[in-house]
């Protein structure tokens, strides 16, 4: 690979990162899923891996102050480091942990990552002016049809009392924040490392500490005391070190490398792989409503593969 040229070579590792994220994305989700039946509340489940992440990258981040400062943008370091990590950190983990507490795997896979082209989409031509081809529209609309076959059915089943659309809305609006971060990733030329530099060390100074005196106090009910060693270094290492800081470098570096529509698009292969893995790993029965919306989505993200967007070059420097 060192002998290819340069842009060609970012494609090859673009590439390879992409493959990472659909691992790491899955595993995710089957993960979050089994962690919902043990000790842990979803706030605990967040403080571990903000905990984690936020050490292990500490000393990085002292040793590297000044280029992570320039990274950001300088002068708006703070502001945007604590945008993303308000938007990817504590944001996305508070509403994506607490979801699966009430909706099942096949409902996360359709409706986070499942949704993730249409909010990217979104918030692209808003922000970054992109305009979308014919192939891409039709995508999307596949994806908006999924995402109602699985919600709605969820609605009805709330007049029988279940609370399953509340974690489907939970999904959506996870999935709405990281499609954000990914937006304001490229908006702002943030580098993958730079940007999961942020979001460890904004969470690890705001969110540990004032969940770590909330639970101290009483204030925040929580199963960190309960719960077994084994159980909390496994989240530790999982959550903090694989889904926030591998695959948050991995995410980062493919929408560097193939922009942010792009890129949500060819985790394609996510929503079909969780859902259809949550059967025999979780005894989680795919419905017929789940096993439609899983269907329109991945033809959504198929058809969005078709031809890349025609993008409308930014005027002037980014904000």
């Amino acid at each position: 690979m060192h002998g290819l040229p340069p842009s060609r070579r970012a494609r090859w590792i673009g590439a390879a990162c992409a493959l990472a994220v659909v691992a790491l994305w899955t595993s995710f989700i089957l993960v979050a899923r089994v962690s919902a039946r043990h000790s842990l509340t979803a706030f605990d489940i967040a403080f571990v891996r903000f905990a984690f992440s936020g050490l292990v990258v500490l000393p990085f981040a002292l040793r590297r102050w000044g280029a992570l400062r320039s990274g950001l943008g300088g002068e708006r370091a703070l502001s945007r480091g604590a945008t993303l990590a308000f938007i990817a950190g504590f944001g996305y983990c508070a509403l994506a942990y607490s979801a699966f507490f009430f909706a099942p795997a096949a409902h996360a896979a359709v409706l986070m990552p499942g949704s993730l082209p249409l909010w990217t989409a979104v918030f692209a031509v808003f922000l970054l002016r992109e305009h979308l081809t014919a192939w891409r529209v039709a995508g999307l609309a596949c994806i908006v049809a999924g995402d109602l076959l699985v919600g709605g059915n969820s609605l009805l089943q709330a007049f029988d009392g279940r609370d399953v659309w509340k974690g489907d809305l939970l999904f959506l609006a996870a999935s709405m924040t990281w499609a954000l971060y990914g937006v304001l990733c490229r908006r702002w030329k943030v580098g993958a490392i730079d940007a999961t530099m942020a979001i460890a060390l904004g969470c690890l100074a705001v969110c540990v500490p004032l969940y770590g005196v909330g639970v101290a106090a009483g204030l925040v009910p929580s199963g960190l005391a309960a719960a077994p060693w084994r159980e909390i270094a496994f989240q530790a290492v999982f959550q903090g070190g694989l889904s926030m800081l591998a695959a948050g470098l991995a995410f980062t570096q493919v929408v560097a490398t193939f922009g942010p529509v792009r890129t949500t698009m060819m985790t394609s292969f996510v929503p079909a792989l969780a859902a259809l893995a949550a059967v025999p790993l979780l005894g989680e029965p795919l419905g017929v409503a789940a096993l439609g919306g899983l269907v329109c989505v991945t033809v959504g993200l198929l058809l969005g593969l078709r031809t890349p967007a025609a993008r409308v070059p930014l005027a002037g420097k980014a904000a």
